[in-house]
């Protein structure tokens, strides 16, 4: 016979079980990042790569991509979740980690022209896209306010926060998602190249590159294209434009509340834009020895690296098929004032 502790007992292990099973989940799908990872790292580190600047990040991100659109159907089913764990969480573990390469005066000497460069772009492109969604194209006010966020903001995660407000159907927040993926990846290869006809210098162009693209993985992958200058400035002044999301939502939450007489809902705050800006202050104390700063260093680079992997194999252009024309000539337009007016801003305050 069967007694309640013996019951208890068994559900507790399966419990457990659960647990573990859940925890251990990802760790195939992050080890299969870490082996394309490490590859990229090493092969970087040969003359021929050193010599035409060819980093880690852009090659990890490259093989991803051809991986993620050549080879997607032979990923096991298993790895999904370890893929997007590494694209999401590593990445802004690694982005904490990156504070222990900058220093407040760093954040300083970008100060003003940073802040001034992030807020005209987020707030134009933002109206811009609100505006021509709903008056000119004539689609959904949700959907315009998710792709207008997205390029403006923080890509995917600004979408995803402000869903958490404003609550929208599932398909407009995937629409809106894909649009930042396809225009953000188009950027993170256009950047550098434009960088190459000479227009701004090295710290100009981080400003540029931060306040204009859309994802953070994507301005590191833009800004290492070009130099180490230019992915601090860039990784500066694009986290800046992050915690821009935190005013963003809680104005949202605000209005949706007054409008429908209900509680304000939660706000999504990014901690790891918060915890990057604490390890830049722990990193200009200097009571760390050099050694293991320059340690934390190479580990960032390595898991950057993996997050770029995994970032590349998720970029799955399939996905974008069948969108419709109106979204995505909405993102383009936004896409096109990004590289043209970010341009003539960065220009224009440096």
């Amino acid at each position: 016979m069967i007694t309640k502790d013996e019951t208890k007992q068994d559900i507790s292990t399966i419990e457990i079980q659960q647990q573990e099973k859940t925890f251990f989940k990802p760790i195939s799908g992050i080890i299969f990042c870490a082996i394309f990872a490490l590859i990229s790292y090493f092969v970087c580190k040969i003359d021929f790569c050193v010599k035409y600047n060819l980093n880690s990040l852009t090659l990890a991100i490259i093989i991803g991509m051809i991986i993620g659109n050549v080879l997607n159907k032979y990923i096991p089913e298993n790895f999904k979740e370890g893929i997007t764990f590494s694209s999401k969480r590593i990445l802004r573990f690694a982005i904490i980690l990156y504070g222990f390469r900058i220093i407040f005066p760093q954040i300083a000497q970008v100060g003003l022209s940073g802040l001034i460069a992030d807020i005209i772009m987020l707030t134009t492109t933002y109206l811009l896209g609100y505006y021509l969604g709903t008056r000119i194209f004539k689609l959904d006010k949700d959907l315009c306010m998710l792709t207008a966020i997205g390029s403006s903001i923080c890509g995917a995660a600004a979408v995803l926060g402000t869903d958490s407000v404003l609550k929208a159907k599932a398909h407009k927040v995937s629409l809106a998602v894909a649009t930042v993926v396809l225009f953000g990846t188009i950027a993170m290869f256009l950047y550098p190249l434009i960088y190459k006809l000479d227009f701004l210098s090295a710290n100009a162009f981080g400003i540029y590159i931060g306040s204009t693209i859309h994802e953070v993985a994507q301005v590191v992958a833009a800004g290492s294209a070009v130099s180490k200058a230019t992915m601090d400035t860039a990784v500066i002044v694009k986290l800046t434009r992050v915690m821009m999301l935190v005013p963003y939502l809680f104005l949202l939450s605000m209005y949706l509340a007054k409008k429908s007489g209900t509680k304000m809902s939660k706000i999504q705050i990014p901690w790891f834009a918060i915890l990057f800006v604490a390890a830049c202050g722990i990193n200009s104390i200097g009571f760390i020895p050099y050694q293991i700063i320059t340690g934390i260093i190479e580990f960032d680079i390595f898991l950057l690296t993996l997050a770029m992997f995994a970032l590349g194999v998720e970029t799955n252009f399939k996905k974008i098929q069948g969108l419709g024309l109106k979204p995505i000539l909405l993102a383009l337009i936004m896409f096109i004032w990004l590289v043209f007016a970010g341009f003539s801003i960065t220009k224009l305050i440096i």
